[in-house]
């Protein structure tokens, strides 16, 4: 077990707790084996009627998976780094496919692998501290951990735009885009850890619908920046552009006083993310929704993007210009949008394995 990870059962209730606040509870290969092993114990146990897990610290639930240990094993070995990811992915599909009630506390950042581990959750509550995103592009990846699947599915072309850009969201927005169900303040967390403990359960049903009571009738705070609500029409106007050089052409065209600042911003943002990345994000988006992906396709998908990742260079730049050296200043390869082909992009969808040989053969099966 890893001694990152505290589990126990506690009045019919598996509590887990991401204990690495020093990393924002980043997933190392330990954590993931440690949450793996524990679900699954639980799954069979009929005096667990419910898991839920919350993670240590103030400021974050999870800031996604341990870069900087991608980074140096893909120093050393880059195939010995796929393992991490098909590990990663099995556990983000047991959650989503969990035979009892898994509820997350989604209290401050929670990103990448963070997202993996919550969205599939049953019951997904936000604070007024919550900071969600997925910002791999950034760090020249994608958004994986099933990253194709949910983002898809969101309204209209909220997905594309929240991958893309990375832009991080609070409680209120994740409300609106599909990405949590209920809001709690921070303060009353205690209470909710006090009700998992204390209240006789009768099953699982019984425990979501306590949880969701105590949440009702609290409203998130409205966003310090423009609700995604209200930059809905704007989002889906210029998201829903073919390719990336269509959406960023659009956004500069943008000169409605209401959205003239936020368009110069994300052009400005989009413009120091890996250019190869942003396209692919956008491909992969488009094809998770498409052609109506299961999240254990979307899984399977997705590690094959990630093994070309890292078999090329802007992932392995990126985290050495974000978390390595932090120079903040990636040399991405291509430059810039206008030098990406299609036939680059292409690449990140072709899988290497024969669909019966694949690492994750088994989701869904």
């Amino acid at each position: 077990m890893s001694e990152f990870i505290e589990t126990r059962i506690v009045n019919h209730v598996g509590l887990i707790t991401l204990n690495r606040p020093k990393a924002l509870n980043a997933l190392s290969p330990d954590m993931i084996r440690s949450l793996t092993a524990a679900l699954l114990q639980w799954a069979e146990d009929p005096q667990v009627y419910a898991v839920f897990v919350r993670g240590v610290g103030e400021k974050g639930f999870c800031a996604g998976g341990d870069i900087r240990y991608f980074y140096e094993t893909a120093q050393r070995d880059r195939a010995a780094l796929l393992p991490y990811f098909v590990e990663e992915y099995a556990l983000d599909y047991l959650i989503a496919t969990y035979p009892k009630p898994y509820i997350a506390l989604l209290d401050g950042i929670v990103m990448g692998g963070g997202m993996g581990i919550s969205q599939g959750a049953a019951l997904r509550i936000v604070t007024e501290t919550t900071r969600m995103a997925m910002p791999e592009t950034q760090i020249g990846l994608f958004p994986d951990v099933g990253g194709g699947h949910f983002l898809a599915r969101l309204p209209g072309h909220i997905g594309e735009y929240l991958g893309v850009t990375g832009v991080a969201i609070g409680a209120a927005d994740a409300l609106y885009a599909g990405l949590a169900d209920v809001y709690l303040p921070r303060n009353m967390t205690t209470d909710l850890l006090s009700l998992l403990e204390n209240e006789p359960w009768q099953d699982g049903n019984a425990v979501m619908d306590r949880v969701r009571a105590l949440a009702n009738g609290h409203v998130a705070p409205s966003p310090r920046d423009m609700p995604l609500e209200d930059l809905r029409g704007a989002i889906d106007m210029h998201f829903s552009h073919e390719s990336m050089s269509s959406i960023l052409a659009s956004l500069s065209r943008e000169a409605r006083c209401e959205f003239s600042e936020w368009a110069r911003q994300i052009e400005a943002q989009l413009g120091k993310r890996s250019p190869l990345m942003v396209c692919v994000t956008l491909e992969q988006i488009r094809r998770a929704r498409s052609q109506s992906l299961s999240l254990a396709d979307e899984l399977r998908v997705e590690l094959s993007m990630m093994k070309h990742v890292f078999d090329g260079h802007d992932g392995p730049e990126g985290i050495r210009a974000l978390a390595i050296d932090k120079d903040h200043a990636p040399r991405w390869l291509p430059a810039s949008l206008d030098q990406v082909d299609a036939k680059q992009v292409a690449r990140f969808f072709e899988s290497e394995w024969r669909a019966q040989a694949h690492p994750l053969a088994h989701l869904g099966a």
